[in-house]
This record gives C-alpha cells, sequence and structure tokens, in this order.
C-alpha cells in the first residue's frame, strides 16, 4: 500500500535535509544494480521532487523543453502538478519514495541514525569527564588558595602581635620610670601593689597608643579622599577654563583679522608720510620700537630664571582598589614585558617619562602570593626618550650609599647630590596587599620630568615576588 503524501519516517536526530541528502547519495550508489529497480513513473517523479526541492515551483519563463524531448514534457507536466509544494515537503516525499522503491534504504538510514546517536553520546561522555575533571582541579585550586589564605591570614595574625608585643614593650621601657615613682607615691613600702600599678598603667597607655594610631590612619584615609575629591574638582574646574579660552582664542581671531585691515591701513598712510620727508620720526620710533622689545627680552629672561629656580606644587595622587586580580593578570600575562621578578631584598624602579601628548599618568598592579611594598616619585628632569626602563637595585646597594654619605667630611658638604634632579615623593613606599586586590591610581603630571614607581621588596629575606604591571597616560 501506497504511504500518503503526509506521512513521513522516524528521522531521529536527523533534520528532513540531511535524511534527503542521505537518500541521494544511496540512489547515487545503489542505481543500476539488483538493490533497486525504478519504473519509468518513479524516475520521473524522483527527478521532479529533487528539482522542486532545490528551485522550488515550476517556472515557465526559465525552463524550456525541446520539442522532441517526450521525457523532458512528461517531467514538466508532473513537476506543474506540484504547484506550491513547499521544499521540506518535497524532501519529505523524496525520501518516501526511496524508501517504497528500495526497502533496503529504511535499514541503512537506521544505521546511519545509530552512528551519529552513538557519536553523539561520545561527544556527551567526553564533554563530561573534561567538565568533571576541571571541576576536580577548580575544587583542588580552590582548597589550595583557601589554605594559602588561611596561612597568610595566621602569618598576618602573628606578625600583627609581635609588632603589637614589640611596640608595647617599648612603651613600657619609655613610662617604667615615670609610672614607678607615681606607684612609690600612691603604694609606698609595698612593691607588690606598685606592680600591680604599673603594669594597669602600662595597659592603659598602650590602648591609648593604639587608639590614637588608628586614628590617625582613618584621618589619613580622610584626608586622601578630601584630596582626591579636590583633584576631580580641580580637574573638572581646569576643563571649563580651557573651554572658556579656546571660546576667547576664537573671538580674538574675529578681532585680529578685522584689526589687520586696520593696520594695513595704517601702513599705507605712513608710507605716504615717509615719501613727504618724515624720516626722522620713523627713526626714533624705530629705536624705541628696539629698546622697548630689548626690555621685553630681559623681562623673560627674569621670568625664566624664577621658574628654574621655583618648581612648581605638585597635586595629591589618588588611588584604589579593584578585586578582579585574576582577569587583571590574564590581561598582562599577554605581555611578557609588564611581568616582573623581585627578588628578595631587591627594590625595582620603572622610570616613566611624561608624554608631550599626556595630561595624566595611570598605573595598575598585583602579585601572586605575596604582599609588595610601592611609592611614587617624580624626577624634575628632561628624558631624551619616551621609553618607559626598568632598573634593579638591591637592599645592599642603598646601604653602602650610605655609609658612603657616613663618611663625608661635614665642612666639605655633601658633594653627591650635586649633579642629581630634584625629586619630590607624591606617594610614600608602603607594603600593599597586592596579592589579593589589583592597585590603581592616577595623577596629574606637574610638568615635565620622569615618574619613579618604586616596587620595595627589601623587607623581604627569602620570598621573590612576581609582580604584573601597566602603565599609560591619558590627554
Amino acid at each position: 500500500m501506497e504511504k500518503s503524501t503526509n506521512e513521513k519516517l522516524d528521522y531521529g536526530i536527523m533534520s528532513v535535509e540531511d535524511v534527503y541528502k542521505l537518500a541521494r547519495e544511496f540512489l547515487k550508489a545503489k542505481e543500476g544494480t539488483k538493490a533497486i529497480n525504478l519504473s519509468y513513473e518513479d524516475r520521473n517523479m524522483i527527478n521532479v521532487l529533487s528539482k522542486q526541492a532545490f528551485f522550488g515551483k515550476f517556472d515557465e519563463t526559465k525552463i524550456k523543453v525541446g520539442f522532441l524531448d517526450l521525457v523532458g514534457k512528461d517531467r514538466v507536466q508532473l513537476w506543474k502538478s506540484l504547484a506550491n509544494l513547499s521544499k521540506e515537503e518535497a524532501m519529505n516525499r523524496y525520501v518516501l519514495l526511496i524508501n517504497k522503491v528500495c526497502p533496503l534504504f529504511y535499514a541503512h538510514l537506521e544505521a546511519h541514525k545509530r552512528n551519529l546517536e552513538d557519536e553523539k553520546n561520545r561527544i556527551r561522555l567526553i564533554e563530561e569527564e573534561q567538565r568533571r575533571q576541571k571541576e576536580m582541579m577548580e575544587q583542588k585550586e580552590k582548597k589550595l588558595r583557601e589554605e594559602d589564605l588561611k596561612l597568610m591570614e595566621e602569618n598576618k595574625k602573628k606578625r600583627e602581635e609581635i609588632q603589637r608585643k614589640q611596640i608595647q614593650e617599648a612603651l613600657n621601657q619609655q613610662t617604667y620610670p615615670h609610672f614607678k615613682a607615681y606607684a612609690e607615691q600612691q603604694h609606698p613600702n609595698n612593691a607588690q601593689a606598685q606592680e600591680e600599678l604599673i603594669k594597669q598603667l602600662q595597659e592603659q597607655h598602650f590602648e591609648q597608643y593604639m587608639n590614637q594610631v588608628y586614628q590617625q590612619q582613618l584621618l589619613h584615609q580622610q584626608q586622601q579622599a578630601e584630596q582626591l575629591r579636590a583633584l576631580k574638582k580641580a580637574q573638572k574646574k581646569q576643563e571649563q577654563q580651557t573651554e572658556e579660552e579656546f571660546k576667547k582664542l576664537h573671538i580674538n581671531e574675529t578681532e585680529s583679522s578685522i584689526n589687520h585691515e586696520s593696520v594695513n591701513m595704517t601702513l599705507v598712510s605712513e608710507k605716504s608720510d615717509q615719501a613727504n620727508g618724515n624720516r626722522d620720526n620713523s627713526d626714533v620710533a624705530n629705536n624705541a620700537s628696539l629698546i622697548s622689545k630689548k626690555e621685553e627680552n630681559e623681562e623673560d629672561n627674569n621670568e625664566e630664571d624664577e621658574d628654574e629656580e621655583e618648581l612648581p606644587p605638585i597635586s595629591a595622587a589618588s588611588m584604589l582598589t579593584r578585586k578582579d586580580i585574576k582577569e587583571f593578570k590574564e590581561s598582562v600575562r599577554r605581555d611578557n614585558d609588564a611581568i616582573i621578578k623581585v627578588g628578595s631584598g631587591e627594590t625595582v624602579t620603572v622610570r616613566v617619562p611624561t608624554h608631550e601628548d599626556g595630561r595624566l599618568i595611570f598605573w595598575e598592579f598585583a602579585t601572586d602570593y605575596y604582599d609588595l611594598g610601592f611609592g611614587l616619585y617624580f624626577e624634575w628632569t628632561i628624558s631624551p626618550s619616551n621609553n618607559v626602563t626598568v632598573h634593579v637595585s638591591d637592599s645592599s646597594d642603598d646601604e653602602e650609599g650610605e655609609e658612603e654619605e657616613g663618611k663625608q667630611d661635614p665642612e666639605k658638604g655633601d658633594k653627591s647630590n650635586e649633579n642629581k634632579p630634584p625629586c619630590d615623593e607624591i606617594i610614600p613606599i608602603f607594603r600593599r596587599d597586592c596579592h589579593e586586590e589589583v592597585y590603581a591610581g592616577s595623577h596629574l603630571y606637574p610638568g615635565k620630568g620622569v615618574y619613579l614607581l618604586k616596587f620595595d621588596n627589601s623587607y623581604s629575606l627569602w620570598r621573590s615576588k612576581t609582580l604584573y604591571y601597566r602603565v599609560y597616560y591619558s590627554k
């Protein structure tokens, strides 16, 4: 019994187009063999369904059939009978017809479906195994990070406890004579009561001292925040002034063009006066202009000398931290020049000259597992190029320099710094927890010079630090 046009085989995960292509390949391979025997009508229908699936509805303007081509005429009539049959339905009918004239196609289709499903299952198992291994690696890395964080927290607490004990011992040594004298006055001839009072006074003094330190730190943070707000306000004001100056410049250019025409008229009248014999007045005027120009040049030279003697003030730098330390390191790894290994006891100085097209410097840095000292300085010197250079110095170099300074004769004075350019401190060197967060900041150019970004690891006797950094300028 012939299947209806609405029937459809079980294609499984395959689409109608995939099954249609499979049927065409099957027909091409089996045609002319005993496996398939096509009648004249079936052969014409297969040809017409293939054209309907590829071209769509029959178009008389594009397809012409010869007068003696009887097979072509039969196929054209059959193609016209399909009318507006969709391409998908034409493919489906093509597959059903192949399955009808050759029952072996169904087994071929089922085998192909099983191969595709097996391949899909194999890929799924591989992806699941990869996902499982990735989860195991992530859990292992997470566990290691937690252990490292726990160890760092313990070490941090130990360092803080040691620092507290050192501070307390130093304070106790300073205050012991005063508290002992006070205790002897309060409890004469009672050594035990005196010791208890001294211990109580020393603990109170230590707590007051630590509270004062915390308040100073809080005040310093507030001052930095105020400086940042003031810097933003100054930048906004500078932008407004620049815009106003641009408007004034545009107006002055318009006025100068008008004045230029009036000057030309004046020059014409002066030339006519000179032709009439007024040369003496022009000589006097020329001499006066030369004298005035000489005075102006002397004033300019004096102003330049004053500018060289007095350096302009330096604004405060702005600093912030970000949590995207992992993404930052991955982006920096693409540029190997931006990764530096800071050895134990070393200080790395990154020299960044100011750019002629820049107005601000920006920096970002982070480390792998441990903290690192950082400070920012500005050297008032003109660099011959805009290249960023890196200099490494050992802590022993600084100690030798200090010893040489100590050996100098105080009556002769210190001549070692005569040839060195002046250098201002913008951010003092402090240890930063850059292994936990990305430290970033910016600073407004005070003038032409070289920024010195100092990364200090001189306090570490054993550990080297891997530094990821990025420096750039902005207009």
